[in-house]
């Protein structure tokens, strides 16, 4: 389950657009939303979180509580 929160300041803090890290995962606006949301049956796969991380600096700490932790 995404931590939206922590996903959004990350983002934010990372001074990139959504329409650039969407383009870089190869996602439409759409999905990545229903991703970022938690909508059922929509979850980031390994390869996006690996990319996410790379785009948004994101530390081991950023990726668990982002991506795993409750």
């Amino acid at each position: 389950m995404t931590n939206t929160k922590a996903l959004e300041k990350k983002i934010k803090e990372s001074g990139l657009k959504k329409s650039f890290i969407v383009k870089a995962l190869g996602l439409s606006l759409p999905c990545f939303r229903r991703k970022m949301h938690n909508i059922p049956g929509s979850e980031f796969r390994p390869s996006e979180i690996a990319k996410l991380k790379k785009l948004l600096n994101l530390t081991d700490s950023d990726v668990l509580t982002i991506f795993f932790l409750p």
